[in-house]
């Protein structure tokens, strides 16, 4: 029976869906790296997410391990050069949090536009400031995204529901996705937020 090691903290459904496929399960969060390489040995699989780092050293004591799965849009906590090299599949979950992320990143744009870190502090300090924050409409501006995959994109379709303009920088874009916004090199000026969904890379 395959055996996976989980070292982070994952839902509950998780082990259930490992169970419920014959995959035998240990749930060991929180182990040092010195601890995980003194019993990774005996696993086929590891189920990650941000907090554990599965290094070269690690992946040298994995002499059973075949896949890695972090529980995450990326995979930089995993060394993949030094997995594919002992021939170790890496694995991650690219939409698992997407939506929410994208969600998220409007919400915190609704925060800059109308001011609420601020108005809530002036307000827990008993004031009531209302003409000072009254903010800005987002209605009709430009939202210069620069990264429009999968989060980006969910952004930008949420963005064109609330009648925003939509900028967008994203070199990997394909031809016809690119065309569904206006390039971000000749509206940059005219960008009031501008999210980044994009890992930090050469281009």
């Amino acid at each position: 029976m395959p055996k996976v090691l989980i070292a982070d903290s994952l839902s509950p459904r998780a082990v259930d869906i490992f169970k419920t496929r014959g995959i035998e399960v240990d749930v060991k969060t929180g182990l040092k790296p010195d601890e995980i390489k003194a019993i990774i040995g005996e696993y086929d699989g590891l189920a990650v997410r941000s907090a554990t780092k599965v290094t070269a050293d690690i992946i040298a004591a994995a002499g059973k391990l075949k896949v890695v799965g972090r529980a995450g849009i990326g995979v930089d906590t995993v060394d993949v050069p030094a997995a594919t090299q002992a021939g170790i599949v890496v694995m991650n979950t690219p939409f698992g949090n997407s939506i929410t992320t994208a969600e998220h990143a409007i919400a915190l744009m609704f925060a800059l536009a109308r001011q609420l870190p601020q108005a809530d502090r002036s307000t827990h300090a008993g004031k009531w400031e209302k003409s000072k924050f009254m903010g800005v409409e987002v209605t009709g501006k430009t939202l210069g995204i620069i990264g429009c995959g999968n989060i980006g994109s969910i952004v930008a379709e949420r963005a064109v529901g609330l009648r925003m303009k939509v900028a967008a920088f994203d070199p990997f874009l394909s031809a016809d996705r690119a065309k569904r916004w206006a390039s971000i090199r000749s509206s940059w000026t005219s960008c009031s937020p501008a999210p980044i969904s994009s890992p930090c890379t050469r281009r």
